[in-house]
């Protein structure tokens, strides 16, 4: 994932971009978000929208855009009391959070049936006679408040300053209790739901969904309703788990993958639906990432779960509008943007924090090599022949990624490499190099998408796409396999000689000389850092007033996880093995959440122990998508025989 570029201590936009300290748990259903804070039992956040920025501002050229809404600062339940002793988890690893307080249980989920951004909260007392059922602090000031009768219940109808959209207030129970609260919207009903509209003409028809959703079920049935719902959905694994806590880790990423994605409908001036967010809120990064949403969306089709990787890859196909730098791209028109985009489903060119745009090369191998992974599993001939935004799959992925890159190509020695760019680490472009990944990463996509081609019948495209990747791998070997060893980028420097996006390399078989893995294997040591796993890159940062100078100096989880796949390849199980359990152990004790980093260089910007969580969590494609990948390969031996 993206760091935060020379952005110094005293930036103004810090405080509000610094990674979390503690995991909180979310919930989500594709139409928003919701934050349960464990350390207070409360609701801290609910979006209405399932990314962190809607759309560019127009104020802002190279800023963050405009940015989500959030509803809620705090929501309690029980007393004062109750809330700070209480236990938050996760109910039977699903997007339920469940609170146990000492007078009472409370729930806390958007539901997966109820296609809409909605939050629904209950409270069981254990002494109905006393205590309080909800407190509840607005993010924003109410700029109106109105009641209204809409199917035959109540409605309260909240609108706030700064936010676009309208709250509803439905209560479950339409009576008279002994519950006080502070704030009487909340008052006479130990279960409500929370639903954001965009305009008042759909107020009717989102109570009317709520009510269908619901069937006349009290909100404890509803719970049990929504987990046997989730169950149904899952795909059962066929996976030997080493343990429980692997399992119960399988299914919690399960369910992180789902909530990553968004569902909201395309329509004219919103084209997100099916794109995967990089991480879940309050994770930094989240926002739809080329790169980690392709992770994401190749283990959703390995899982078994079709219909969402499909929308995942129809996502990049139909997000507009794309092809913003064409003065970076050798004036080739693209479909996929080349850094991640706005939840709108525009193109986000560049990697805001830092202040600077972004050219990654690698996204388009990455998802041509997604669109491959899917049709050699489910052979969906039809997702090919789909209409999309600049014509049918097939032509979209044909004239509008691999054109593209292979116009982005350059001559080196008797082959050719990827143009330099920013890549998988995503440099600013103004230090762009021509990185091995890149250049790997289009071997394996334009591979890919040769086989698709032969099945589509073009055999034209399949020639000349094969003779472009022997090309790229003869230019690979001469410009980053040198005196033996395999080096991150083709310009010599500390930085980047020894790589942690190596080791994925390896993996997709890019380089398959031996000698040349335990090489690279060896030099990892390089990377190892004190919390125990291994660093992206040796930061040639010195100065510790930029972000940078601490983010490449903790520990990252994609490539441990990355390292113990290649472990696993070169026969030494029980390396790759202890890789593994220590990362399920560390999940096990936190929600089984999986972070982007654990500290290894404790600071001002990533407080806490050696080895705590730290940086984007929960993290997803990065994160539940390389772990579920992971334990998927390691079973292939054991297919195999």
């Amino acid at each position: 994932m993206g760091v935060v570029r020379s952005l110094t201590l005293a930036c103004g936009c810090l405080c509000s971009c610094l990674p979390a300290v503690a995991s909180h748990l979310v919930t989500g259903n594709g139409f928003g978000f919701a934050v349960v804070t464990p350390e207070s039992a409360s609701v801290t956040r609910f979006s209405p929208h399932p990314y962190s920025f809607v759309r560019p501002d127009p104020k802002n050229a190279l800023g963050e855009g405009i940015e989500t809404a959030n509803f809620i600062k705090s929501l309690t339940w029980g007393s004062a009391a109750s809330a700070a002793g209480a236990s938050v988890e996760y109910l039977g690893d699903s997007q339920i959070i469940h609170i146990h307080g000492g007078d009472g249980d409370g729930y806390a989920y958007m539901p997966f049936g109820l296609e809409r951004a909605a939050l629904v909260v209950s409270w069981e007392p254990h002494d109905r006679q006393a205590g309080r059922a909800f407190e509840i602090e607005w993010k924003r000031p109410v700029r109106s408040e109105s009641v209204l009768r809409s199917s035959g219940v109540p409605v309260r109808v909240l609108r706030f300053e700064g936010i676009e959209e309208t709250l509803l207030l439905i209560p479950f129970e339409e009576k008279k209790t002994q519950e006080r609260s502070t704030d009487p919207m909340l008052h006479g009903s130990s279960a409500w739901v929370f639903l954001a509209v965009e305009n008042d003409e759909d107020v009717d028809a989102a109570v009317r969904a709520f009510l269908h959703w619901r069937g006349g079920l009290s909100s404890g049935a509803l719970v049990k309703h929504e987990l046997a719902e989730l169950e149904q959905w899952r795909v059962k694994p066929k996976i030997h788990f080493t343990d429980e806590k692997e399992r119960h880790l399988w299914r919690q990423s399960e369910v992180m993958l789902r909530i990553a994605q968004c569902r909201e409908p395309n329509r004219p001036g919103r084209w997100g639906n099916g794109f995967i967010v990089a991480s879940l809120p309050d994770g930094v990064w989240s926002t739809p990432w080329v790169r980690d949403m392709a992770w994401a969306t190749v283990a959703l089709a390995q899982m078994g779960h079709r219909a969402e990787a499909r929308a995942a890859l129809l996502a990049y196909f139909n997000a507009r509008p794309t092809g913003k730098m064409r003065s970076e791209t050798a004036d080739a028109d693209y479909q996929v943007s080349v850094v991640r985009y706005w939840g709108n489903g525009e193109e986000e060119p560049f990697f805001t924090m830092e202040g600077s745009t972004n050219v990654e090369f690698d996204d388009w191998g990455e998802v041509l090599w997604a669109l491959g992974e899917y049709l050699r599993r489910y052979d969906d001939s039809e997702l090919l022949r789909m209409p999309a935004f600049r014509g049918k799959v097939h032509e979209s992925a044909r004239d509008f990624v691999v054109k593209p890159l292979l116009a982005n190509l350059e001559r080196y020695g008797n082959g050719a490499i990827v143009a330099a760019d920013t890549s998988i680490w995503e440099e600013r472009q103004k230090d762009k190099k021509h990185f091995a990944f890149s250049t790997a990463m289009a071997i394996v996509g334009l591979k890919a998408f040769a086989e698709i081609a032969q099945r589509e019948g073009d055999a034209t495209t399949r020639d000349i796409v094969l003779k472009r990747v022997a090309e790229l791998q003869t230019g690979f070997d001469a410009a980053f396999i040198r005196d033996g060893k395999l080096h991150g980028t083709l310009e010599e420097g500390v930085k980047n000689d020894i790589d942690g996006a190596l080791i994925p390399i390896l993996n997709f078989g890019v380089v398959k000389e031996p000698g040349i893995a335990e090489d690279t294997v060896a030099r990892m040591d390089l990377l190892k850092v004190a919390s125990g796993g291994y660093r992206r890159v040796r930061s040639t940062y010195t100065d510790p007033a930029i972000f940078e100078y601490w983010y490449e100096r903790q520990e990252f989880l994609f490539v441990d996880l990355s390292l113990a796949e290649l472990y696993r390849r070169m026969g030494r199980n029980a390396k790759a093995d202890a890789m593994l359990q220590r990362i399920e152990d560390k999940a096990a004790a936190d929600h089984d959440i999986i972070p982007e980093m654990y500290i290894a260089v404790p600071c001002a910007l990533f407080p806490g122990k050696i080895g705590d969580a730290t940086g984007a969590l929960p993290m997803v494609g990065y994160g539940a998508g390389a772990f579920v990948l992971h334990v998927l390969k390691r079973e292939k031996p054991r297919e195999a025989r």
